[in-house]
């Protein structure tokens, strides 16, 4: 365990019971949604945990990776459809304004880009809409065997807004995307992972965790530092052309940090001398 790793140090804000926030490993977050006997479908309340706590996850340093899952059979069933049912009938709903002016897109997770953490999706059951908008824009996907997803949005007469059209057609193809976009129909944990190419790793439902803990303590051997500056690379890649995405990522304050801080000169020394190296917290930028 690490020097600088001491979890009853952490006070996360306060968050509404709908999220449960727990530490679970050395530089860990484990997020998991709490509504189960609503499948974890999100609520106004719910979303304004998620942001407030990622806020402070992405400003603490100790933190390293977040995983995020949900309690009992489904991960999360995207929108309260009864609760936008009624916003429309009243006329109290502006979904499209709503969406343009979102900056972290739905739960405060689906368009979030301004973190350069890993956020690992635990998929324990079920995804829909606006869970799998979620877990596309996850670095890392651990599905259960029996976990479905779908984007049945245009069953509903809604649209899938928050970032997940163009994410599913560069992951999975324009025409494998219009399949799961225009049918909107289910498909299997296997077909994610082997079709449509946005699960990894597929499990029976009681490895979920567990598995995304392993991979979450396998990213954690690494540096932190170069960790975190390649996957602000990989963000990069999707906003700007090649060569303007070489050189912003060459030039901003994540690989600043990296090339004048304690971590690189860790990973060499241990390199040279035949030893597992120690890595420290990244600095605050």
């Amino acid at each position: 365990m690490s020097s600088d790793w001491n979890p009853l140090a952490l006070h996360p804000p306060s968050h509404s019971e709908e999220l449960k926030v727990s530490f679970p490993q050395e530089h860990v977050m484990l997020m998991t949604l709490n509504r189960p006997r609503h499948l974890n479908a999100m609520t106004p309340q719910l979303t304004t945990s998620i942001a407030a706590i990622l806020s402070w996850f992405d400003d603490e340093p100790s933190l390293w990776i977040v995983i995020i899952t949900g309690e009992g059979r489904a991960f999360c069933a995207g929108a309260d459809l009864k609760a936008w049912l009624h916003n429309q009938s009243s006329g109290t709903a502006n979904e499209q304004e709503s969406v343009a002016s979102s900056v972290h897109g739905f739960a405060s997770i689906s368009r979030r880009h301004t973190s350069c953490k890993p956020m690992i999706a635990a998929v324990n059951g079920s995804a829909y809409g606006g869970g799998v908008e979620m877990i596309l824009n996850c670095d890392i996907v651990i599905a259960s065997e029996d976990a479905v997803f779908a984007l049945p949005e245009v069953k509903r007469g809604v649209l899938a807004a928050q970032g997940v059209i163009p994410r599913l057609g560069r992951v999975a193809g324009h025409q494998l995307a219009s399949e799961m976009l225009l049918l909107g129909n289910s498909i299997t944990a296997i077909q994610a992972r082997d079709r449509f190419r946005f699960v990894n790793i597929v499990v029976e439902k009681s490895a979920v965790v567990p598995t995304a803990l392993d991979i979450a303590a396998q990213i954690n051997m690494n540096s932190p530092d170069s960790v975190q500056s390649s996957k602000e690379g990989l963000v990069l890649s999707q906003k700007h052309h090649f060569e303007e995405a070489v050189q912003t990522h060459s030039l901003s304050l994540v690989s600043k940090r990296l090339y004048h801080g304690a971590n690189i000169k860790e990973g060499l020394a241990a390199f040279t001398e035949r030893r597992k190296p120690r890595w420290s917290n990244p600095a605050k930028l």
